[in-house]
């Protein structure tokens, strides 16, 4: 029988001394037993942790998530990146800008699947297209804030605001694109 006081373990060359005289060979844990253990350990923790918790089981979940989040963000938009997209400016004029520049960044993608068509038509084709995408991408924000009962006063006032802004990046962009009369001319 092992005696526990004289008992060491050493997992890096897998040796375990028993009574300080006989050395035994143990085989060097597996990935499946050390995921299993980690596993194991976590259970452990988070049952402590919800225990811990007693009536604050909405703050238990709303952290997990957050926090479940930002590992999933992580490679792409680094650590904290929920905090991180707070920071940004989510006024209508920044949100406008932001679907302004994502959307019309496909322009060129779009425009090169269409060699030969004249460019005032791609241009134009583009634009409806993206337009399309905005209304319903603002249809189906509106019906989430109505749903949520949130959509009055500021909140409704400043969606207008971004559709109304967006509808005039996506004017400009148009306007950009294709050839004005006195440029066809020459």
């Amino acid at each position: 029988m092992i005696n526990s006081v004289s008992q060491t373990n050493t997992v890096s060359n897998a040796t375990v001394i028993k009574d300080n005289k006989d050395v035994e060979k143990k085989p060097a844990p597996t990935e499946a037993s050390i995921r299993a253990q980690t596993n194991q350990q976590i259970l452990q923790a988070s049952l402590q942790v919800s225990i811990s918790s007693g009536d604050k089981p909405m703050q238990l979940l709303f952290r997990n998530a957050i926090d479940k989040i930002n590992d999933v963000l992580k490679p792409e938009f680094g650590d904290d990146a929920i905090k991180n997209a707070t920071n940004q400016d989510n006024s209508p004029e920044g949100t406008a800008g932001r679907i302004i520049a994502l959307s019309t960044g496909f322009y060129e993608a779009f425009a090169k699947q269409r060699p030969g068509q004249d460019p005032d038509k791609i241009a134009a084709e583009f634009t409806k297209v993206i337009r399309g995408g905005v209304e319903e991408g603002f249809k189906q924000a509106k019906d989430i804030l109505k749903s949520l009962q949130v959509l009055d006063g500021t909140i409704a006032s400043n969606v207008d605001k971004t559709y109304e802004l967006v509808q005039k990046g996506l004017d400009d962009f148009l306007a950009s694109k294709t050839k004005k009369p006195e440029q066809a001319a020459s």
